[in-house]
């Protein structure tokens, strides 16, 4: 899953745990604290993701926002394990991703910006020229064999047009 932030990516993962125990969700790593409300990640220290990087804990990991970002090295056994396995990943790493897992489904969960800008807003992490920032960079063609999901309503209308897109693979 990729988008622009406050698409309501972290929310629909969320919603799809309960609705669907059959898929393995993968937490990523990212170096920055935790907050409350904040996405489902585990957070260390940028040492100690450097510590990891070096030592191959990621299947993949990419730098955004200032951040580095990765999903741990443990995916590969899952899904050599026949599960299917979702998690949160980076459009400016969909190709080393795609690369790596030939077969991956992409699906690109987005909203109008005017909704974009009222949840950023709403979390209250950023300040309006960060939020504009994010925003100029929300608007996005589609990655080649993408599944778009448009997520601009109800938790529920975004969850169930979710899960309809993971069907298409």
């Amino acid at each position: 899953m990729v988008g622009p932030s406050g698409a309501g990516k972290d929310t629909l993962l969320s919603a799809a745990r309960s609705a669907r125990p059959d898929l393995c969700f993968v937490r990523r790593v990212i170096d920055r604290p935790a907050h409350d409300g904040d996405e489902d990640h585990d957070s260390v220290d940028r040492s100690e993701f450097d510590r990891r990087l070096a030592e191959g804990a990621f299947a993949f990991h990419w730098r955004a926002h200032g951040h580095q970002y990765g999903v741990p090295v443990e995916i590969d056994s899952i899904m050599a394990d026949g599960h299917d396995v979702v998690f949160n990943g980076s459009r400016a790493a969909i190709p080393s991703i795609s690369e790596r897992y030939p077969n991956i489904l992409i699906v690109l969960v987005t909203a109008p910006a005017p909704v974009l800008a009222q949840r950023l807003s709403a979390r209250g992490r950023e300040a309006r020229a960060e939020i504009e920032a994010r925003l100029s960079r929300s608007e996005i063609k589609a990655p080649k064999g993408a599944v778009v999901v448009l997520n601009d309503g109800s938790i529920e209308e975004g969850l169930e047009r979710f899960l309809q897109a993971l069907k298409t693979e």
